[in-house]
């Protein structure tokens, strides 16, 4: 299959095509490189656009006129930045998610993975999350994710589409094949803050928020390996029609499937299975919460592996390996300094 990636010059659509190619699937990347890296898009098929431009979305599809879903990845993604600037989100994320949306139908594009965030979610006792537990987007990043979702909802109920959100709970590491990782040069997650701290990039790893209501004070997340998160977008576009048929609707129009592993981490205990892997501690103190931050949630991933037979197979500890094996190599693909 012939698959549109939005945003697939970034570190999870980049991974996404390289497992749709490893699955023997032809990924088109749509990618305004705001934020992507053109070295992501080498020997695949790339158009040089923002998702908003009809134009070039007609050109896409002229020329590849067998594509048979697309998975929206383009977003911006800090949620401290977006606390500073939620206009610029809103338009990127939202307004333009719109324009792609009715871009797609116009062009019969019918299908639409959508990557959505575990961010929407309120925090539940015990931290565990099912696809109904409630909503309670926390900063201006969750909410454009929550506003995606229910323009993706609305059109495909209205204009005959179908779309499936995937809420992401936290990737982590990178492709195993080292094809790609983490891009930022100043990277917002915690795993990647830890690989530039280790790496000398950073003097001290800061662990933001001691005082959450969880086991040991710290922030709890569900720490998923970037690999699983692609294999999961292979099987929601090869499981697509399945994923409805099983579905409790099987004439509906928009499924929501959490990927996580079902297993929550504190934010001190991935700095103790970062050393650990490391081989050696490292520099690190107390902050208080960033704008935005919440104490998090872990998933239930159950509905995954009814819907489109997925879940979750690699490690923390391999997430880490992996993450820094990509510390060590990235500079040699994309000219950072270690």
């Amino acid at each position: 299959m012939k698959i549109l990636i939005t945003g697939g010059a970034g570190y999870i659509g980049s991974t996404i095509a390289s497992a749709l190619e490893d699955h023997g699937h032809t990924p088109i990347i749509l990618d305004s490189l705001a934020t992507g890296r053109v070295e992501f898009t080498r020997g695949r098929i790339f158009y040089h656009a923002d998702i908003a431009d009809h134009a070039v979305l007609e050109t896409v599809f002229s020329e590849h006129p067998d594509i048979s879903a697309t998975i929206h990845c383009a977003a911006l993604i800090i949620v401290p930045e977006s606390v500073e600037h939620p206009y610029e989100y809103y338009r990127e994320n939202v307004a333009k998610s719109l324009e792609l949306f009715k871009s797609l139908n116009a062009l019969g594009c019918q299908k639409v993975v959508f990557s959505s965030s575990a961010s929407v979610y309120d925090v539940v006792p015990g931290f565990m999350v099912t696809e109904s537990a409630p909503l309670k987007p926390g900063s201006p990043y969750a909410r454009t994710k929550y506003m995606m979702e229910m323009i993706l909802q609305d059109v495909s109920r209205a204009y005959g589409m179908r779309g499936i959100a995937l809420r992401y709970f936290n990737p982590i590491g990178a492709d195993p094949k080292m094809r790609s990782g983490i891009h930022a040069k100043a990277p917002s997650h915690v795993l990647g803050k830890l690989v530039d701290t280790a790496l000398g990039k950073n003097p001290v790893f800061e662990i933001t928020g001691t005082e959450w209501p969880t086991r040991d004070g710290t922030g709890i997340r569900d720490y998923i390996h970037v690999w699983d998160l692609a294999e999961a977008h292979v099987q929601a576009v090869e499981q697509f029609d399945q994923a409805f048929a099983r579905s409790d609707d099987p004439h509906g129009s928009y499924l929501v499937i959490n990927l996580g592993t079902g297993r929550g981490v504190t934010v001190r205990e991935m700095v103790t299975a970062f050393e650990k892997v490391y081989g050696k501690e490292i520099n690190k103190r107390e902050m208080p919460p960033r704008p935005g931050d919440v104490a998090g949630a872990y998933a239930n991933a159950d509905t995954a592996l009814r819907l489109i037979g997925w879940k979750a197979q690699l490690s923390l500890e391999q997430g880490i390996s992996d993450a820094l094996k990509w510390g060590q190599v990235r500079q040699e693909i994309l000219g950072f300094n270690k």
